[in-house]
């Protein structure tokens, strides 16, 4: 017979309260279609027990401190927070986690809670992801580390890593199951109406778009213009043109300001707009294709699986109910 799966949670003030909750739903709803005996029993963590302030608010309070939480768990998971990358790291949290957090069948973060595990030492030669934001500054900080910025979630032996916020869900709705088959992950799934498995990486997630230049300059109108009028032809002369300068000056502009080509640029507007549509409305792809400026909907779906790695039809799914 099993027994209970002991579930820490790691938390601290200013904790991201999503990256919590989440976790902690999929795994108590989880408990509604198993026997007594296979239930998970989720334990939050923190330096002491006094209340915590969560980044939105929310008033939270550990049920252990590190202390009293000294002995071995199923799973343990550090929960991010919005200032995690910034912060100087928790040396009792990090002790922690090196003797109880890697004592776990198996431990991991949700979103920033990656960072804690970097300065805990836990994310040497491991592949790992962490929120689209923050990925590179999470390989640059911790250069040893296989940072995969487009992942939901991530496994590397015992170690588990979720992408941003919700992606904790993801993770947790993953681990139910592996403990107990897709039949219990999906129950779980329709109760708290979310997709069971989101096809393709956190990139169809996040804006594609750069930062806009200021308007008077020769990117600055070349950003308006294209975001205005997405359904027309933009070869690089034309760009060119409405930017006031010649063709090799725009492209220059566009790699040496931006790191991107103009083709990609405009590909890119092209493929903002088609997720706005795809997410709102109910439009046929043919009809997004050509409003969106692409040739017709093959055109379109090659750029869908080679920039964000999933197809029109499964990015629009993604936003719809179980």
């Amino acid at each position: 017979m099993m027994a209970k799966r002991d579930i820490a949670l790691v938390i601290f003030e200013g904790v991201q309260a999503l990256d919590v909750a989440g976790p902690l739903d999929v795994f108590t709803t989880a408990n509604d279609f198993l026997p007594e005996e296979d239930h998970y029993h989720c334990i939050l963590v923190a330096a002491s027990t006094q209340p915590l302030r969560s980044s939105n608010g929310m008033l939270m309070v550990a049920d252990l401190t590190f202390e009293q939480a000294e002995r071995s768990f199923d799973t343990v998971l550090v929960a991010g927070g919005p200032h995690l990358p910034t912060t100087l790291p928790d040396t009792a949290m990090s002790a922690w986690l090196r003797t109880w957090g890697v004592a776990a069948q198996r431990y991991g973060s949700i979103c920033t809670g990656a960072f804690v595990l970097g300065h805990a030492g836990l994310l040497d030669e491991q592949t790992v992801t962490t929120h689209w934001l923050c990925s590179e500054q999470l390989a640059s900080q911790f250069p040893s580390a296989r940072v995969e910025q487009d992942r939901i979630h991530a496994r590397d032996g015992r170690l588990v890593t979720s992408a941003g916020v919700t992606a904790g869900i993801d993770l947790s709705l993953a681990l139910v199951g592996e403990d107990h088959g897709p039949a219990i992950s999906l129950a779980c799934a329709k109760i708290l109406v979310v997709v069971a498995q989101r096809q393709g990486g956190q990139s169809q997630f996040s804006p594609l778009l750069i930062a806009d230049r200021p308007p008077e300059t020769p990117l600055g109108k070349v950003q308006a213009y294209v975001m205005e009028h997405v359904g027309e032809a933009f070869p690089v002369e034309r760009l060119a043109d409405i930017g006031g300068v010649s063709a090799r000056s725009i492209a220059r502009l566009f790699v040496t300001e931006l790191g991107i080509t103009p083709h990609e640029f405009v590909e890119g507007v092209r493929l903002d707009q088609a997720r706005n549509l795809l997410e709102s409305t109910e439009l046929p792809l043919k009809t997004i294709a050509f409003d969106c400026g692409f040739s017709g909907p093959d055109q379109m779906r090659n750029a869908f699986q080679r920039r964000i790695n999933v197809t029109p039809l499964q990015y629009r799914g993604s936003f719809r109910r179980v």
